[in-house]
């Protein structure tokens, strides 16, 4: 196994485009967990999520957030980050980022058009800034 260094586990987050797990706390305090499609900015995980979603208005009610991503093939690897979720309206930069993730996620060619599909009144640009992070690689190693 092998810890990562934050060059190495910023590399894992934005080479193969791998489904972020969100997990965020509910009202009566559960947790829920929800996959996102993800980005970073420097080294600020950027995602979007709809207002009304449980996600949307879960982080609205308390920002702390815990992202996992992970690389399920051997030797394994996997990035946890905990951090405080920041949110943001403006559609200029709503759209600049769902275009940008949604060209992650489903290539150049359609990204454009998920990103103006995703880039909608009460869609929400929601910045993470990494309190805590735990990167592993090389599991089974």
């Amino acid at each position: 196994m092998h810890v990562m260094s934050e060059e190495e586990w910023k590399a894992f987050l934005t080479g193969e485009p791998r489904t972020a797990k969100l997990a965020t706390v509910r009202a009566d305090g559960r947790a829920h967990v929800a996959p996102v499609w993800i980005d970073l900015d420097e080294g600020t995980v950027v995602f979007t999520t709809h207002a009304e979603t449980l996600k949307g208005t879960a982080i609205r009610r308390d920002p702390r957030v815990c992202l996992c991503v992970d690389d399920d093939r051997p030797p394994f690897s996997f990035v946890i980050i905990e951090g405080t979720a920041e949110i943001s309206e403006d559609f200029d930069e709503l759209l600049h980022w769902a275009t940008r993730i949604s060209g992650r996620y489903m290539g150049a060619a359609d990204a454009a058009a998920f990103g103006k599909r995703n880039a909608v009144p009460g869609e929400l640009l929601v910045r993470v800034r990494p309190d805590h992070v735990v990167a592993r690689a090389g599991i089974a190693d």
